[in-house]
């Protein structure tokens, strides 16, 4: 099978069969995105989902939470990977948001990646599904199933990943096929025990090929 056949095989399955797919994240305005996202980072949506809420009722605003400190952010967000470097990064990112942009989330990939606590992936989430950017945020999901698939080869780091994904996908599906990909990694194709058996994509995968 060639690289070009799976491909096109995995996006018209998907196409198909999950024709809309969006973040799982809860959120009301690119501000609480924005948030939400960082928080994500090594830790389960579920989990943010389960925090935001009394965080978004206390900080509505990126003013309000300019006005926290990270130690007063801290107490909303204790349950959550890292939460002494996110709250300040929160606090931070507010701040920056107010003084530097009007409050308002800039819809600029570069001018997102200098608020504190959003990098490369952060800023492409965003961009992705706040703009439909024609960008493909790569994160643990992402990595293992394109790997695992066979949609990369020899990918070592996410940014690998991200240009190899970016050359195969059609540009106008990369919003989409992102959460395609995390998904199909969070309820299929899982990290243990990838549930074969039930996917959709196995006819295209180099992985279960190897199985057989």
């Amino acid at each position: 099978m060639t690289i070009r056949q799976r491909y096109d095989g995995v996006i018209g399955w998907f196409s198909d069969n999950m024709p809309v797919a969006e973040s799982e994240l809860r959120y009301y305005s690119p501000y609480q995105l924005l948030v939400a996202v960082i928080l994500s980072a090594q830790c389960t949506d579920k989990r943010v989902n389960m925090t935001t809420p009394a965080l978004f009722e206390a900080y509505p605003t990126p003013q309000a939470m300019a006005e926290a400190t990270p130690e007063e952010i801290y107490k909303y967000i204790k349950s959550i990977s890292y939460p002494n470097n996110k709250a300040k990064n929160l606090a931070g990112m507010a701040r920056m948001l107010c003084s530097e942009y009007g409050g308002e989330v800039p819809s600029d990939l570069d001018a997102l990646q200098r608020l504190p606590g959003v990098g490369r992936k952060t800023a492409n989430v965003v961009g992705a599904v706040l703009w439909n950017k024609e960008v493909m945020p790569v994160d643990t999901h992402v990595f293992r199933v394109s790997a695992r698939i066979g949609l990369t080869r020899n990918a070592k780091t996410p940014y690998q990943t991200e240009l190899q994904l970016e050359k195969n996908i059609p540009s106008a599906l990369l919003p989409k096929a992102h959460h395609w990909l995390i998904l199909h990694g969070r309820y299929v194709c899982t990290a243990r025990s990838p549930k074969c058996s039930e996917c959709g994509i196995s006819a295209w995968c180099r992985y279960f090929s190897t199985l057989k």
